[in-house]
């Protein structure tokens, strides 16, 4: 804004020209904020649906919502399973073959024969011989899942030569496996297909309802309820505690939260919003990822959770975190990254928009990261500081020349990169440390996901349990475990232990060589029983 020059003029009239500029200046900033909330909504409604804008964020949850997914991934032009295709300059990534496919699916071969009255030439009517078989095509068939009642007869024996002496029978019984719900039809894979299809599948319970009663069994969405939460605090809750206590022995945890709604939580009102948290382990030979439901998104419930926990913690900017003692706290630079994309007018470059200058600096420092992903910790935090430190300080410099309008998109950019500088840099201290919160956001997605099939948890209960089978299922994909399968092995054999201690749940956890073969989702690579 060009300054009025005041020479001249008397202190009323130079107070009154001041108050009439800071107006402008006001003016001018709101013009903006709403010029940036136009582009904004216009990106929403009109945008390209790439990558970067496929999903929606949700404001409310802080998350990217992903409910439109099928319909935006839907493209009636996709291809089937091919073979890799070579372009000039560069190979694309190779798409999975039907071979690969016939490795882990297993192979039925339909023959297609001539009737026996039709094997006669049709121009000398003399008997054909036999050729030779040719491959024509591949199909995948579905078989639909078959309900059976699994009824268990008990075989007893007894000693004849002690019943001659004593004239009381010895009775030995044969052994049964323990049921996974006493007093109830529930079986270790009914209890599985009940928690896979609603936390890994997205399918609420009551359309299992419905889908159970087309297979002619009648099952109320209370009983399908109690299939979920008694197993998973009887059995699944120690197997919990036991990732747990792995989980806070690594060098490095990410963390995120996201917003739950529980109707009968005690003193408070059915709107009233809960929290769904996530811890998971960076990159690790013992992988997991860990839900906790809390009614609050207080720092104390991270601080209590990772109690004993004295590695590196990244998160986003949410200051909640900086209750957690004895940790070195980093940033995420795809936050930063965000907020410098959508500060970004529409059709800008870096030539004419200070924020498209600032998201190139973050796109060039991801492309470093992507280029160094598969090297050892101690050669990645030598790349970074020989590559990624100049960049860093060239970036540090150019922010800290910025005077962006007050709670403009860029102004708050500029805002958080200071705000969070220490944290930020903070992926330099360790080749571990990744520089972004992405693992977090990532390992939440699905109850995301799910939350929009399912909106709530009806009571506290319910909420922790599905924290517990949450963390079942995305610990077991994190390990390529096949989740319903490592269900119904735990569900299995749980029960038939004598306690649940930390030593006895050691070969069940998700990363144990000792799980069978079946659980695994490549058995090729699964340890042999």
């Amino acid at each position: 804004m060009q300054k009025i020059d005041i020479t001249g003029l008397s202190p009323n009239q130079i107070e009154y020209v001041s108050s009439l500029e800071k107006t402008v200046e006001n003016q001018q900033v709101r013009i903006e904020q709403l010029t940036e909330l136009l582009i904004k909504s216009q990106k929403t409604l009109y945008g390209q649906s790439s990558e970067k804008r496929r999903y929606v964020f949700d404001e409310d949850s802080g998350q990217l919502s992903l409910f439109n997914e099928a319909e935006v991934e839907a493209d009636n032009k996709a291809e089937e399973p091919t073979v890799q295709t070579i372009v000039a300059a560069h190979a694309r990534k190779p798409k999975r073959t039907k071979e690969e496919l016939a490795e882990t699916v297993p192979v039925v071969e339909v023959v297609c024969d001539l009737d026996k009255d039709k094997r006669t030439c049709n121009i000398c009517n003399t008997d054909l011989r036999y050729l030779g078989k040719e491959y024509v095509r591949d199909e995948l068939e579905i078989i639909p899942a078959q309900v059976r009642i699994l009824r268990y007869i008990r075989l007893n024996y007894v000693c004849k030569e002690c019943e001659k002496e004593t004239c009381e029978a010895n009775i030995v019984k044969a052994p049964v496996p323990k049921p996974v719900m006493k007093r109830s039809l529930a079986s270790a894979s009914t209890v599985a297909y009940v928690m896979y299809q609603k936390y890994a599948n997205g399918m609420p319970l009551y359309r299992q309802e419905k889908d159970w009663a087309n297979q002619g069994v009648k099952l109320s969405r209370a009983t399908l309820a109690n299939w979920i939460i008694r197993p998973s605090h009887e059995w699944l809750e120690p197997m919990y505690d036991a990732i747990k206590k792995n989980l806070v022995t690594e060098p490095l945890i990410h963390a995120d939260e996201t917003v739950l709604q529980v109707l009968k939580e005690p003193g408070r009102r059915a709107t009233t919003e809960s929290r769904m948290w996530v811890y998971t382990s960076g990159q690790s030979l013992t992988p997991a990822v860990l839900f906790e439901y809390q009614p609050t998104r207080s720092g104390q419930h991270a601080r209590r959770f990772l109690e004993g926990f004295s590695g590196y913690l990244q998160t986003d900017g949410y200051s909640g975190y900086n209750a957690v003692p004895n940790v070195i706290h980093c940033g995420c630079w795809a936050h930063l990254q965000r907020k410098f994309e959508e500060a970004i007018p529409n059709g800008a470059d870096n030539k004419s928009s200070k924020a498209a200058i600032g998201y190139d600096y973050c796109n060039r420092l991801f492309a470093m990261e992507k280029k160094w992903i598969e090297l050892s910790s101690e050669n990645r935090h030598q790349e970074r500081r020989k590559n990624a430190k100049p960049l860093l300080d060239e970036f540090w410099q150019w922010v800290s020349h910025l005077n962006p309008l007050q709670n403009s998109n860029l102004g708050k950019a500029v805002t958080y990169a200071l705000n969070q500088k220490e944290t930020l840099i903070n992926f330099m201290l360790d080749g571990c440390i990744e520089i972004s919160n992405n693992r977090a956001e990532n390992a939440i997605r699905p109850y995301v996901t799910g939350r929009k099939n399912w909106l709530f948890a009806d009571t506290t209960r319910g909420a922790k349990a599905s924290a517990i089978v949450y963390s079942m299922i995305e610990s077991a994909k994190a390990n390529q475990l096949n989740p319903y399968m490592y269900l119904v092995y735990l569900l299995s054999k749980l029960p038939d232990l004598k306690e649940l201690t930390q030593k006895s749940l050691t070969p069940y956890l998700p990363w144990s060589p000792e799980l069978p073969c079946w659980c695994h989702k490549d058995s090729n690579k699964a340890p042999q029983d």
